[in-house]
């Protein structure tokens, strides 16, 4: 492990930041477009096993998981039930993702978690808005219910007319890929909005700290197409233009 080789930060990221005192370079991993016909350990193995030193930590987009699961549904071969249209309706339509905010993704939803939990957790949600409370029908629902994405436009195509489920058994998955690459492993839900953890392996920090460490979402959400990340301690990263030092600047780390 560990041989060099170019490494770009996505356009508006930062290359570092600092968690606990310590700064950590966040280096965003280019892979083709992942598809169903895709082994997600194999796809790692590839694109991040010949840059992995022995402390580094890898992060995945939890939606190039599901898609390798065939979790992912083209909208065409989803036929929204009345429940899900009616239910959609009330959605809040955030600019950062679509959510639940589509028939598609909603019909989804009441498949995973059922009808009645879905409408109870509807109930429950419209009460608690009255008082100013957010993110009620989330909770309610699940983190299965919550980690399904949608169709937008900002999405790397084909996938931005697919609706994807959540990946199942995340922390399965991310202990067989750390069993291949032999480093911690963490699942992610990360976004404009923030991050969740969805599955961890064995040795993988804390999820406060991955949650702090990845905030600013540098793996991106489309056109980087870099679904994998390293996380590595670091006071010298290999990056396009050859090894930068990491320097404190006005609160932020930078390279100089």
């Amino acid at each position: 492990m560990g041989r060099t080789r170019e490494l770009r930060v996505n356009c508006g990221k930062r290359l570092a930041v600092e968690v606990g005192g310590r700064a950590y370079a966040r280096i965003p991993i280019k892979t083709h477009v992942i598809t169903a016909a895709d082994d997600i350990v194999d796809v790692v193995q590839r694109y991040a096993g010949p840059l992995l030193h022995s402390e580094d930590m890898l992060v995945i987009s939890e939606k190039v998981v599901s898609i390798a699961q065939q979790r992912a549904y083209p909208i065409g071969q989803i036929k929204p039930s009345w429940l899900a249209r009616v239910l959609a309706e009330f959605v809040y339509k955030s600019p950062h993702g679509i959510g639940l905010g589509s028939p598609w993704t909603m019909e989804l939803a009441i498949r995973e978690a059922g009808p009645l939990r879905v409408v109870a957790a509807a109930a429950v949600a419209g009460v608690a808005k009255v008082f100013g409370a957010r993110g009620v029908f989330y909770r309610v629902c699940g983190a299965d219910v919550a980690a399904i994405d949608g169709p937008c436009d900002y999405t790397l195509p084909p996938y931005n007319r697919y609706a994807i489920l959540g990946p199942s058994k995340p922390n399965d998955v991310a202990q067989s890929i750390s069993e291949a690459t032999g480093v911690p492993v963490a699942v992610v839900d990360a976004n404009d909005l923030g991050v969740a953890v969805l599955g961890v392996s064995a040795g993988c920090p804390e999820r406060a700290f991955l949650a702090e460490a990845l905030a600013d979402n540098p793996l991106g959400q489309s056109c980087e197409q870099t679904p994998i990340g390293i996380v590595r301690p670091a006071r010298y990263v290999p990056v396009r233009g050859g090894a930068v030092t990491l320097r404190r600047s006005s609160g932020s780390w930078r390279r100089c």
